[in-house]
C-alpha cells in the first residue's frame, strides 16, 4: 500500500479482527504493561519505539501483531520523505518483508481521538482512504503538524493514526532520512524520496 498524498507529503500506507485485537490487548495489559517498547535493528543502528498501547489500541495492537509475528523481520525502510528546502526535516517510511499474507485493515484512530500528535519521533501508520491501513508505518524526524487530524479542513481531514515515540536512536531516524533517495519509485509525486539502497529491517522485536 504505498502512495497516499495529504496536505504536503505522500506517505505510504476495515477492521482488524476484534478477537485477534482483543487476545493480544490482553495479554500485554495482563503483564502490566500498557506502554511496550520494541527495537527496531537496522544496519545503521537501533530505533526503540514506546508503543502507546492505551491511547491508542487498535493501531498499537495491530503493531504489535506484526513485531510479534515476524512479519517486519527482514522488511526495510524504503522511503526518506524530506521537507522541501529543510533536508533535515521529514519522515522515513518502513515495512514489512511482504513474504506472509497481511492482516486485514485496520478502523483509522485520529490524533484527534487519541490525543497523540505527529512530533520528532512519532510512529505512525501509513494508510490510503480511512480504514485501508496494515502494516506500512513512518517515524517523524521533526515536528509534523499537518499529518495530524484537522476536523473542519476540506477532503480528507483525517490525519494519520500516530501511535508511538521514539525513546532511543533519534539520531538513527536522521541518518536513515539524509540517505541517498534516488531509486525508483512508482509514484511521480514521491520521485526523488525512494531510498537507494533501502535500508533493511535486521529484527522488530519487543523488549518490554
Amino acid at each position: 500500500m504505498r502512495g497516499v498524498t495529504m496536505g504536503r507529503r505522500g506517505l505510504l500506507g476495515g477492521l482488524l479482527a476484534a478477537g485477534a485485537t482483543d487476545v493480544l490487548s490482553t495479554r500485554v495489559l495482563a503483564a502490566g504493561n500498557d506502554s511496550p517498547k520494541v527495537v527496531i535493528r537496522t544496519n545503521h543502528g537501533a530505533i526503540t519505539v514506546q508503543v502507546a498501547l492505551k491511547r491508542a489500541p487498535i493501531t498499537a495492537t495491530n503493531f504489535l501483531r506484526y513485531v510479534d509475528t515476524g512479519r517486519y523481520d527482514g522488511g526495510n525502510f524504503f522511503r526518506a520523505a524530506r521537507t522541501p528546502g529543510h533536508p533535515t526535516e521529514g519522515t522515513i517510511v518502513g515495512t514489512t518483508s511482504h513474504k506472509l499474507q497481511p492482516f486485514p485493515p485496520i478502523a483509522h484512530e485520529p490524533t484527534t481521538v487519541t490525543g497523540l500528535r505527529h512530533i520528532t519521533g512519532t510512529i505512525s501508520l501509513g494508510r490510503f482512504e480511512p480504514g485501508t491501513a496494515r502494516a506500512d508505518f513512518f517515524i517523524c524526524a521533526s515536528p509534523s503538524p499537518y499529518l495530524d487530524a484537522h476536523p473542519g479542513a476540506p477532503g480528507d481531514n483525517l490525519g494519520f493514526a500516530a501511535f508511538g515515540q521514539v525513546v532511543e536512536g533519534i539520531s538513527v531516524v536522521h541518518t536513515i532520512l539524509g540517505l541517498p533517495s534516488n531509486g525508483f519509485s512508482p509514484f511521480p509525486d514521491q520521485k526523488g524520496e525512494w531510498l537507494k539502497p533501502k535500508v533493511p529491517i535486521i529484527s522488530m522485536k519487543r523488549v518490554a
